[in-house]
């Protein structure tokens, strides 16, 4: 009996010891958001969570901090520069994705916050979307890490494939950099393709995500009015101070060096925060979340990308 019990408490010491390390791992640059993720998935379908209910706080916690800090990159001048040419094309392609995940969310029966995760981090910036709108419509932990999982596959497909179906139709840089910052969901992803693409792609295509990346403050704000139609619409805290980093890293670009490590730091705070999002997904959760948010985030996907490559192939997008 007193042998059982000491196994029993060694294990659990030596999970949350693992638990532990694997998190600091995952807030240094060794580890990228996609394996975060997976990683906190893998320790609490096989090994379980030692921490479900701290790691469910901090990790609420540091979504907002790290959404604050990514603002640290954005410069709100060049920002605004883009979207006065392309605010119409913002406003249209965001709204008419969120409508279409909406209709899709019910043709395939899923619970709403989900559905609106994955919509919304379809329609502009993946993660750090998913990471602005979480607390704001109040989704659950499960919610959340299905939401970003489903997001990150993809991610890690656009990354893949993009560049190759850019070169198979005969894109040009500038093309592949509209089709890119509008189709694919991550900022990094983004990034990643337009690299392998070209330099002019790359520079223009993270303009024009970081531009769309600006609209997560209006239509988290929008859906405030939907999630708490009862109580006083605002703001939420972390989205204002998102918009002071932005405007700070633009105003003062004497101290770039300093935004630089903020920014860079928030992003290390986002992987690990991912860690913490993925270990709140259980057997019991997959269980119930089933195969319809994967087809469902997959459909939305293709007929986005597929709609948008003809706009522009039609030069009505450029």
């Amino acid at each position: 009996m007193f042998k059982t019990k000491l196994v029993n408490f060694n294990n659990t010491h030596i999970l949350k010891i693992a638990f532990v390390i694997l998190f600091g791992v995952c807030v240094t640059p060794i580890v990228g958001s996609a394996l975060a993720l997976f990683l906190g998935i893998g320790f609490a379908i096989f090994l379980k969570n030692p921490f479900e209910q701290q790691s469910a706080t901090l990790s609420k916690w540091l979504l907002k901090v790290s959404v604050v800090g990514l603002g640290f990159n954005v410069d709100v001048m060049q920002v605004i520069e883009v979207g006065r040419s392309s605010l119409v094309l913002t406003i249209v392609s965001i709204t008419a994705i969120i409508g279409l995940g909406e209709i899709l969310s019910q043709l395939f029966k899923l619970n709403r916050n989900t559905g609106t995760l994955i919509s919304f981090g379809t329609a502009i910036c993946g993660g750090s979307a998913i990471a602005a709108m979480a607390p704001v419509i109040k989704a659950k932990q499960d919610e959340i890490a299905v939401a970003l999982a489903i997001v990150f596959s993809l991610n890690a497909v656009g990354l893949l494939i993009f560049p190759w179906l850019g070169h198979y139709f005969g894109l040009t840089e500038s093309q592949f950099a509209l089709w890119s910052a509008l189709a694919i969901h991550d900022t990094s992803s983004v990034v990643g393709a337009a690299a392998a693409y070209g330099p002019v792609a790359l520079a223009m295509a993270t303009t024009i995500k970081l531009t769309r990346a600006m609209w997560i403050v209006p239509y988290t704000a929008l859906a405030g009015v939907f999630w708490r139609s009862e109580e006083r619409t605002s703001i939420p805290l972390f989205i204002v101070g998102f918009l002071l980093a932005a405007a700070i890293n633009t105003l003062m670009p004497e101290f770039n060096t300093v935004w630089h490590a903020f920014y860079a730091i928030a992003k290390e705070l986002l992987v690990g925060t991912l860690f913490l999002i993925g270990a709140g997904i259980s057997k019991q959760v997959l269980k119930q979340c089933g195969w319809q948010p994967f087809v469902m985030a997959t459909v939305l996907w293709i007929i986005v990308s597929s709609i948008l490559l003809l706009l522009i192939f039609d030069g009505f997008i450029q």
